[in-house]
């Protein structure tokens, strides 16, 4: 039995245990649907038989207040182009290139195609230099060059394996009877606050 095959039988049942019943409240209660919905039901049963009672397709969406396809193209173009310019940046180029646009609409576009960040337009230009072989400009290397600095200066690095930063950044601790010992950087600052330093006693 197909999914709107379930979905008629149990609009059918509606309208017979109502009938059954002789009670429209108390079947809808058992059923699970409300009053206006067995009345619709009944409607369309009686005009079109079972066929009518087929689940109705949801409205399409009103595509007048979308973004034209030519605007769109323009503003993933400049996306692309400039990865570093913000929503307000680009809806003033969409206007000076002869298009109209909103700094939400330019947002809206964005989180269509997967690009309301600049981290996100950045891997986006990444994949399409990569696929296409083109060459960048300098203000979409100058881009780059600041997402990888920042990346940087937050602690995030290129590495092989996600062990490699624990098992190179090491320094010399002491513990408090005199010993010493390496210890990973991030252990050491524990210990030195104090968290630590029960557990690591010998």
């Amino acid at each position: 039995m197909t999914r709107e095959q379930k979905v008629i039988r149990g609009k059918v049942g509606l309208l017979e245990l109502a009938k059954q019943l002789g009670n429209v409240s108390q079947a809808c209660k058992m059923m699970g649907y409300s009053r206006d919905s067995f009345y619709r039901f009944r409607e369309l049963y009686d005009t079109g038989g079972e066929v009518a009672l087929q689940e109705l397709s949801r409205r399409k969406p009103l595509l007048a207040n979308r973004t034209a396809p030519e605007v769109e193209a323009l503003i993933v173009e400049i996306a692309l182009e400039q990865p570093a310019y913000g929503q307000i940046r680009v809806a003033n180029e969409v206007r000076r290139r002869g298009h109209s646009i909103s700094p939400a609409g330019v947002r809206g576009v964005w989180q269509r195609h997967d690009l309301e960040t600049m981290k996100k337009r950045l891997k986006a230009l990444e994949a399409k230099v990569a696929q296409e072989g083109l060459v960048l400009t300098e203000g979409q290397l100058a881009a780059l060059e600041k997402a990888k600095a920042e990346k940087e200066t937050h602690g995030e690095f290129e590495s092989e394996c996600p062990g490699y930063c624990g098992a190179q950044d090491t320094c010399l601790s002491r513990h408090d009877e005199g010993g010493r010992t390496d210890l990973p950087a991030d252990l050491h600052r524990h210990l030195r606050q104090g968290g630590l330093r029960q557990a690591l006693r010998p």
